[in-house]
């Protein structure tokens, strides 16, 4: 319960005060975060992989041009700008320093190391100048921010003029019988999924909740136009259970 007057948010499907949200969420990305990739890929049975890459077929990544990657966790989306951006760097940011611990230790962390710094900070007020980078991600990771609409102003602050911003995030499936479908599978597998690999059932009860809390694609578009940014669209994968979403600093 929260105090009367008090500023309230989701944490999965509980109402919690703004304020505690952040730690909340610490707590289960620190629980989380030595069997992250391993769940990931048990989780959607390796397909992250496949829309991560058309994140970067989309994105199209440039020689030269400089990534901050927001929740980046463990690395894998600004490992995958670098392979393909020669002379490119990048910065992973994520609240939680053990995400970034775990992330160093992959081997292409090492393989990049003039090219890549690790961060710990708050999607909702970046420890950066305004107009610093080329191309804004955060995969997987929007969704659990307190105050999206805070992280994406944010987003467009840090942008260069004729910067990019690429949000891949779990979505919502059009067809109501597929949603069903889906939603029985999150919930009676993912949780007990993290209980037998992670030893966590709690934490990822709470990610399969933050997933159906989410705004659905076009909400999510308005909210990134919002923000200031020009040119929205957005992709569906794998029938929308993800979705792609692109916006341009003008």
């Amino acid at each position: 319960m929260t105090n009367t007057g008090e500023k309230t948010t989701h944490f999965g499907f509980k109402d919690v005060a703004e304020d505690q949200k952040a730690g909340m969420v610490h707590g289960v990305f620190t629980s989380v975060a030595s069997k992250y990739d391993i769940m990931n890929d048990v989780m959607s049975m390796g397909i992250h992989r496949v829309w991560k890459d058309a994140l970067m077929d989309w994105l199209a990544p440039r020689p030269g041009q400089r990534l901050l990657d927001v929740a980046g966790g463990t690395g894998d989306v600004s490992f995958r700008f670098l392979k393909r951006a020669p002379g490119a760097s990048a910065v992973v940011l994520d609240m939680t320093e053990s995400m970034l611990v775990a992330g160093r230790k992959r081997a292409e962390a090492e393989q990049m190391a003039e090219s890549l710094n690790w961060v710990t900070g708050d999607a909702m007020a970046l420890p950066f100048e305004d107009n610093q980078f080329d191309v804004y991600t955060i995969s997987f990771g929007i969704r659990n921010v307190t105050r999206i609409q805070d992280a994406l102003s944010e987003a467009y602050r840090v942008l260069r003029p004729g910067g990019r911003l690429m949000v891949l995030e779990f979505s919502q499936l059009p067809n109501p019988a597929m949603q069903k479908a889906y939603d029985l599978y999150s919930f009676n597998v993912i949780p007990r999924m993290g209980q037998m690999i992670a030893g966590d059932r709690d934490s990822y009860q709470y990610l399969v909740e933050s997933i159906r809390k989410f705004p659905d694609q076009d909400s999510f578009a308005q909210m990134i136009k919002t923000a200031g940014f020009h040119n929205v669209k957005y992709r569906n994968l794998s029938l929308g259970i993800a979705a792609l979403h692109s916006g341009w600093k003008i």
